[in-house]
């Protein structure tokens, strides 16, 4: 964490007034729940620190710019400082001042001038203000973190609200979609409605604008069966942004697991975000956050006290040996310390709280390697993954890791336990690799293509565990993919020096917009060749918001502090191109929903089934002949056919399956290439249902087996085996 802030002048309206300290109206309280509890009669406060000597209770005016008094909490009860006000009520607005000693060597960093933010706290007041009197030392100091700052810093904090948590659910009900139909759509809540033309300008940006219908109605027509939100949980803007004059708009940067962040509610009122979620389950669509407990916004020695650093530090960080410094396995300063067991608690209470409380569907964990990491290294069952394992709540929910961080052995793809799903780079790297036409990426397409079993093959798992994508927040999106060379990050004020420079990206002769139709054409087939692999391979796909019509961030693929028409999306300026990809798009979601084959519960494994007389997948050259070492080995290979066998699914002991059978064909060569159309038993032509050359999908003549379909170079086809009891029925029609 920078430790330049901006110096503001406080008025008048925000000087704290002195205090009254008072103990004879509160009474002892519970020790839990940990957090604010309004019981109908008053509200118990309850807050872990192992290390503090005192905890005092500050209240606010209900604008919290005023300090109304203070009261110490005056029990101790297992390292929880408790209390219950009979007086208080839902919309009372709080803080606390930690006391205990000012130590960093020790790792201690009680400093009882610091407003803290409950950790428990379901609802944040106002914005931090960044200044000086944020930091527990003194800024400039040449003692630098080793001094000690005694200016009140509740003016420039944020405060908590005491919520009433009653919401009418009426008949909602959760989706429930299972895994192998999940087609995951990863949005940002404020992006998705910030210029919709649709929604009312006072509710854009906000749960009321997503919750919209033209927004909800638009995503359900699109055929997704869950939107996953960037993280909507408290975060705090980094000083630094705010100099630039930007902001930080992802939202990786929390400083309160329970509470949403302020500038997503339309309304003062906490319970707009369930009225959202309810609105999205009414739609038959589930709700997935993107979440980040590995880090706060306090970040390192140098960043401000804020809440977890000045309520017990020791406790609630990983600290280094020589414990003034902290472990900075995120990169941003600090790391979460979850082999503590009231920390681990403050997570899956979270997490309970929004599956519960809020009725969110799962959860996508920010470098999620982090929590699994133990002080000796990553376990596949650690505390975090045992304690959510054996969790009645949140083991039957969606949980996505993102299965990577910066610390030592922060690679983990593939080792989570069962039950967790995981965000594949593979497949995205792979996926770009293949359609840009490098050499030698056959083997490993046909690995990704199939759910990567090689990685998730295991344990019991199934190939809706290889999360799928080729596009995400992070990064460029599907249009910036096929229409830059090189990332355009200008705007982030880095001197494009942020942002990835490994891409895989391919401008297809100009960088950048063109009006020149061939490269336009082959940049509208080649997206929609990664649509298509994305949407037809095993395994659970996820899409970036906006690439099914081809949304640009004109090349910038670190957009994180671009909450501005860079990254918002633009309804409004979606040409033809747009909406034929829009229709491209929808009818791949249907025809994966349509053949179950293309979302199978086992994974493919290519081996001849005595039994069933079939392979459930087979691997072809363009003549049509079954793959060879040779053939897989050539680095320029660059067309194959890929078989499904719908027989191979068993349906029962000894039993043939039913499904259809497929054929598709992947061309990342530049020119033609004749592909002959395979015998299978029991069939006697293809239906050919896409063709990314013709993406009208309408191909009304069969295929006979052993004709040579001419494919354009760079596409994708896929077919469907006509039965002889199908072409039977066709035939008595025709007579």
């Amino acid at each position: 964490m920078n430790d330049k802030v901006e110096t503001r002048e406080t008025t008048s309206t925000e000087i704290v007034a002195p205090t009254v300290r008072r103990t004879s109206r509160l009474r002892e309280g519970l020790p839990y729940p940990l957090g604010a509890t309004w019981d109908g009669l008053g509200v118990n406060f309850a807050l872990f620190s192992a290390n503090a000597t005192k905890v005092e209770l500050c209240l606010f005016t209900p604008d919290g710019r005023r300090e109304l008094e203070r009261i110490e909490l005056p029990e101790y009860t297992d390292e929880v400082w408790h209390g219950y006000l009979p007086d208080a009520r839902p919309g009372t607005i709080y803080g606390y001042r930690v006391y205990g000693p000012y130590e960093p060597d020790a790792g201690h960093r009680f400093n009882h001038n610091k407003l803290l933010l409950d950790p428990y706290g379901k609802q944040f007041l106002g914005d931090l203000k960044w200044d000086p009197a944020l930091f527990g030392y003194t800024v400039g100091s040449p003692d630098a973190d080793l001094s000690f700052d005694d200016r009140d810093s509740a003016p420039f904090m944020p405060k908590c609200r005491v919520i009433e948590s009653a919401f009418t659910w009426g008949n909602e009900r959760r989706p429930q979609i299972p895994w192998e139909r999940t087609i995951i759509y990863e949005a940002h809540l404020r992006g998705f409605t910030m210029k919709h033309p649709a929604v009312p300008k006072d509710i854009r940006g906000t749960c009321a604008g997503l919750m919209h219908h033209e927004a909800i109605n638009y995503i359900k027509s699109l055929g997704v069966t869950a939107i996953e939100l960037l993280p909507i949980h408290a975060f705090v803007d980094d000083s630094y942004l705010i100099e630039k004059g930007l902001r930080n708009y992802w939202g990786y940067n929390t400083i309160g697991f329970f509470a949403p962040q302020p500038r997503y509610l339309a309304t003062p009122f906490v319970n707009e975000v369930k009225e959202m979620v309810s609105h999205f389950h009414d739609a038959g669509i589930e709700v997935i956050l993107d979440v980040v407990y590995n880090h706060t916004a306090e970040g390192n020695e140098l960043g401000p006290t804020l809440s977890l650093k000045g309520i017990d530090n020791a406790s609630y960080y990983r600290l280094a040996p020589e414990k003034r410094y902290y472990i900075n396995d995120t990169g941003t300063g600090n790391t979460v310390n979850l082999s503590h067991s009231r920390v681990l608690q403050m997570v899956t209470d979270s997490l309970r709280y929004w599956a519960q409380e809020v009725r969110v569907d799962g959860f996508r964990f920010d470098l999620a390697t982090i929590l699994a990491r133990e002080p000796h290294g990553f376990e596949e069952d650690g505390r975090f993954l045992d304690a959510v394992r054996q969790d009645p709540v949140l083991s039957r929910i969606k949980l996505i890791a993102e299965p990577w961080d910066c610390g030592p052995g922060g690679y983990q793809v593939g080792r989570f336990s069962p039950g967790w799903a995981e965000w594949n780079d593979r497949y995205r790297d792979t996926v770009r690799a293949y359609w840009k036409g490098e050499d030698g990426k056959l083997p490993e397409l046909a690995s990704r293509f199939t759910a990567s079993a090689d990685l998730f093959n295991k344990r019991g798992r199934k190939p809706w565990a290889s999360v799928n994508f080729v596009t995400a927040h992070d990064g460029f999106t599907l249009h910036d993919l096929v229409s830059y060379n090189d990332k355009h990050n200008e705007a982030n004020g880095e001197d494009n020096k942020d942002g990835h420079d490994h891409n895989l990206s391919w401008n297809h002769g100009v960088e950048g917009e063109t009006k020149d139709p061939e490269i336009r054409a082959l940049r509208n087939r080649q997206k929609r060749n990664i649509l298509a692999t994305l949407l037809f391979s095993q395994g659970t796909p996820m899409l970036l918001a906006g690439d099914e019509f081809g949304r640009t961030q004109k090349g910038n693929n670190n957009a994180y502090a671009q909450d501005n028409d860079i990254s918002w999306i633009d309804w409004e300026g979606v040409d033809e191109d747009g909406a034929e990809l829009f229709e491209f798009t929808r009818k791949l979601i249907q025809l994966r929903q349509s053949l179950p084959i293309l979302r199978r519960g086992r994974f493919l494994s290519g081996v001849y089934n005595e039994e069933l007389d079939v392979k459930d997948v087979t691997w072809l050259t363009p003549a049509g002949d079954e793959m060879t070492p040779e053939h897989w080995q050539d680095p320029h290979a660059r067309c194959i056919s890929i078989l499904l066998d719908g027989r191979a699914q068993p349906t029962g002991i000894r039993k043939r399956g039913t499904d259809v059978t497929l054929l598709l064909i992947l061309n990342a060569h530049h020119d033609v290439v004749k592909c002959k159309l395979p015998a299978v038993t029991g069939g006697r032509a293809w239906s050919c249902l896409v063709d990314t050359n013709k993406p009208e999908f309408s191909f009304p003549t069969p295929f006979n087996f052993g004709k040579e379909y001419t494919v354009t170079g760079r596409s994708l086809l896929l077919f469907q085996l006509q039965s002889e009891e199908h072409s039977k029925h066709e035939r008595k029609r025709g007579a």
